[in-house]
């Protein structure tokens, strides 16, 4: 297990990079690393290039993990266990304070359904 925020920050930025298929890098800095999807959508009121999907933004005390799909498919992506459930505030942005393989296989499973919805939802490429 580890508190440390980079080595958090790379767990997670390493779980979105299993799907750069898919998913595009909007921003690749420490402060910020920001991925979206390829493919023209709607999100909102607006046509964008592609959907928002995740954000990876670390703070002095944890990182934040801002997961659009805990959003917008709430109910498919159904119960979160609870290590999970403990890091969410609010409605899609969790605030990770440790990372253990539990956690981390969390978080990639939770990741690898939502590419799916997506896909399945025609939000990315499939």
């Amino acid at each position: 297990m580890t508190k440390d925020v980079k080595e958090i920050r790379e767990k997670l930025v390493a779980i979105l990079s299993e799907h750069q298929k898919v998913l595009r890098v909007v921003a690749d800095k420490y402060e910020k690393y920001e991925v979206s999807g390829t493919i023209e959508a709607q999100q909102g009121a607006k046509v964008v290039d592609g959907i928002y999907f995740s954000s990876v933004i670390p703070k002095p005390k944890d990182v934040r993990f801002y997961f659009y799909p805990a959003y917008t498919h709430t109910d498919q992506l159904g119960e979160l266990p609870a290590a999970l459930n403990k890091a969410l505030k609010g409605k899609s942005c969790f605030h990770v304070k440790y990372m253990d393989d539990e956690l981390e296989g969390q978080l990639r499973e939770m990741v690898n359904k939502a590419v799916k919805l997506y896909q399945e939802d025609g939000l990315l490429d499939g």
